[in-house]
């Protein structure tokens, strides 16, 4: 399957912000926004004018990255969404929220997505009592999500927890506070998205 695999630092200083893409090392310190806020490359520091495109498909690729998508995946959401009831863009945040790798971290059972699509991948999570092995799977209301695995795993499950415990948990989730469980209370609002997002680029861009 094709991902990305270069320096994922150098994608948060070409949007300008943190994706938390590097899990524990973007809370301190050492992560590179804060140490050089200016986009990567030799002409990184010179002035630019962007159009409405490029502020469009900035938008769009921000956005893509940070939950960890490919082109085509994000596509096929995209269009999801434009047949769901509501806001388009609201519904893709909904959707892209809903997604269970986002669910492991928005947890607290992993630093970044990408270590929390990893746990999926490899079998040590459980949603509703059922093993799922698809990052993309969408939860419910009423689901819960458990990581399981063996003593070692999960004695490092804790040193994670322990790592993620300040981090603010979303108003749709619950989460239990000794076992490696969460529980899914309701669907994502507008508001439950921490992060500055302007979706309503993402559906000009979408809708030329």
């Amino acid at each position: 399957m094709a991902r990305y695999t270069g320096p994922v630092c150098r994608i948060c200083r070409r949007h300008g912000t943190k994706l938390f893409l590097k899990g524990t090392k973007c809370l301190t310190e050492k992560c590179p926004i804060q140490r050089r806020n200016f986009p990567p490359g030799q002409h990184g520091q010179g002035r630019t004018k962007m159009s409405d495109y490029g502020l469009q498909l900035r938008e769009k690729q921000k956005v893509k990255r940070m939950y960890g998508l490919l082109e085509k995946q994000f596509r096929n959401t995209f269009a999801e969404a434009t047949r769901a009831k509501g806001v388009t863009g609201v519904k893709l945040l909904e959707l892209l929220e809903r997604r269970i790798d986002n669910v492991v971290f928005r947890l607290g059972f992993a630093t970044s997505r990408a270590q929390a699509r990893q746990l999926v991948r490899h079998k040590h999570v459980k949603v509703a009592g059922r093993r799922v092995t698809i990052p993309s799977f969408l939860v419910k209301p009423g689901m819960e999500v458990r990581v399981v695995g063996s003593e070692k795993f999960l004695a490092t499950l804790k040193e994670t927890r322990e790592l993620t415990k300040e981090r603010p948990l979303s108003g749709w989730l619950d989460r239990h506070p000794e076992e490696p469980l969460g529980t899914v209370t309701g669907t994502p609002k507008r508001d439950d998205v921490q992060f500055p997002i302007q979706e309503s680029l993402i559906v000009e861009l979408y809708s030329k």
